[in-house]
């Protein structure tokens, strides 16, 4: 059946939203203002498949790749870049203030971190049951992958990623299993991991081997297990040069790293003793140990184990980094308040055990990064009533056209 909508605000995923009988209605690529011709969305009663636009919106842009639509990767190509810039900044403002938290001077304009683009990507690799292969993104919602040549929001530093994830998914079509390609951006090439494949013959192991030197990769591995290694993948944080870990986490761009790590170091300030939780690979206690003894923690054990080993730079003060699950064992309010300053950078689900040890600790200064407005709002919150006062919130765009934002924020002890 088809539906003329209006489309009255956009949604928190970036979404039109026009509001029907039962509630809201979410129609993809639509914008506030327009008059949208839609069709059902199967298995998905409150949204709605977008079919045309009637009197497109003045805000309406054209969008820089032909796969926008289509491709599940991008959700605003089509907004006016100043409308989009108010909206993602409203996106932590709304959050806030659904957490009862004050917003007014303390919400900074949104940085624009995308630089030369996105420095890692996960490429989806699948042949269909009538033979044809494909290899790209997720459609939006589905399990249906969408083919593509290019991708105009990679950096350059990702050239020849997506020809090295068509060899290796053709490479692997037989095994019949769908495929996570994840290819990351480093000084010595591309870093490939490959999951989904399940157990290969030596013969299909070797001709991955050779793929990996056709195609000049770094390193190219197989759920974290070595198949070919031409240099160790490494990237450089602050002084220190850190050998990634087969499928490590980084910040979605380089300049994105830059952006986050450089509001980490100035709200921290002159403190001279610092903990660094869910640190990963070390991008804020690698620099941080510039000037400050560091105490880093983490989950993932082999990101623990490469910032151990950037740790012994020359000219670093002391990093003791440990593996620690921060979610079952937060570090205590007695730990955290023999510190001058705590920095948290937990996963999209927060920190909200962790959280409340610092409400009770007397650690003087607190600094959150978050890629979550409300589970930041949340545990904002907390620190909050704790009695720790929000000193300032910065908003950091390094997903862009997508509905994901960053977050720095400063808290001090009243």
């Amino acid at each position: 059946m088809i539906e003329r909508l209006p489309i009255t605000r956009m949604g928190h995923r970036g979404d039109g939203i026009a509001d029907g009988d039962n509630g809201p209605i979410y129609v993809p690529y639509a914008l506030p203002g327009e008059t949208a011709e839609v069709e059902e969305w199967p298995g998905h009663p409150d949204r709605r498949r977008l079919i045309a636009v009637e009197a497109p919106s003045a805000e309406r842009i054209a969008a820089i790749c032909p796969h926008f639509g289509v491709c599940g990767g991008c959700a605003l190509q089509h907004w006016e870049h100043g409308r989009y810039r108010g909206w993602k900044r409203g996106l932590v403002v709304e959050a806030m203030e659904q957490a009862g938290l004050a917003t007014a001077g303390v919400v900074d304009p949104l940085v624009d971190a995308h630089g030369e683009g996105r420095r890692r990507a996960v490429f989806h690799g699948w042949r269909r049951t009538h033979g044809v292969l494909e290899v790209g993104f997720a459609a939006l919602r589905s399990h249906h992958v969408v083919a593509i040549d290019h991708c105009p929001v990679l950096a350059p530093s990702l050239a020849g990623a997506i020809e090295a994830a068509w060899a290796i998914a053709e490479a692997l079509a037989g095994q019949g299993k769908p495929l996570d390609i994840q290819v990351t951006a480093t000084e010595s090439g591309l870093d490939v991991d490959v999951r989904g494949s399940g157990a290969l013959p030596a013969a299909r192991m070797a001709e991955l081997a050779r793929l990996a030197e056709r195609h000049r990769l770094a390193r190219l591995t197989r759920h974290g297990d070595l198949v070919a290694q031409r240099a160790p993948p490494v990237l450089t944080m602050g002084r220190a040069k850190v050998v990634l870990p087969p499928g490590a986490f980084l910040q979605a761009t380089a300049a994105g790293e830059a952006a986050l790590a450089a509001l980490v170091a100035e709200h921290c300030g002159s403190a001279r003793t610092v903990v660094d939780l869910f640190a990963g690979v070390g991008p804020f206690a690698l620099r941080l140990a510039e000037r400050a003894k560091i105490t880093a923690a983490d989950i993932d054990e082999d990101a623990v184990t490469a910032l151990r080993n950037a740790a012994k730079t020359a000219g670093l003060k002391p990093i003791a980094a440990e593996r620690r699950d921060l979610f079952q064992r937060p570090l205590l309010a007695s730990e955290l308040s023999r510190l001058d300053a705590v920095v948290f950078d937990p996963p999209r689900q927060g920190a909200e055990a962790q959280a409340r040890e610092m409400a009770r600790s007397k650690v003087p200064v607190v600094v959150a990064v978050s890629c979550n407005p409300a589970t930041f709002a949340r545990d904002a919150r907390i620190l909050v009533d704790g009695g720790y006062r929000l000193m300032r919130v910065t908003p950091v765009d390094q997903f862009l056209y997508s509905a994901h934002v960053e977050i720095v924020a400063r808290f001090t002890r009243s």
